[in-house]
């Protein structure tokens, strides 16, 4: 009973030194890439109501998030993840939209604009 309980509490330590490995990196990423100043406020906001919620986001704030680049977009997306006020959100269909989000951005910078 003592290994069993010795064992659960092993178990408990390595997932949360896990967890705030996990919340460091993408904190460092943040850090060092200077990702939360590279947008403006408003595309943050239309970013993440695409991924979060429901919602689109447009050429002019597609622009900016490809120029804030694919690391600062996946490890923000994480950080968010990792609040407490997003813990009922499923971290599959997130990560799942905020890849479509990012795929549905490069082909609407790399496709032509229409002539006029």
């Amino acid at each position: 009973m003592a290994s069993l309980n010795v064992c659960s509490v092993l178990v408990v330590l390595f997932l949360t030194c896990g967890a705030v490995m996990a919340t460091e990196e993408n904190d460092q990423i943040i850090k060092e890439n200077n990702c939360e100043t590279r947008m403006g406020l408003p595309c943050v906001l239309e970013a993440f109501m695409s991924i979060f919620r429901i919602g689109s986001i447009f050429s002019k704030c597609c622009g900016e998030l490809v120029v804030l680049g694919k690391v600062c977009h996946s490890a923000l997306v994480k950080r968010t993840l990792e609040n407490p006020q997003f813990k009922d959100q499923n971290p599959t269909t997130i990560i799942a939209k905020s890849i479509q989000t990012w795929n549905n951005c490069l082909a609407l910078i790399d496709s032509p604009s229409p002539s006029t």
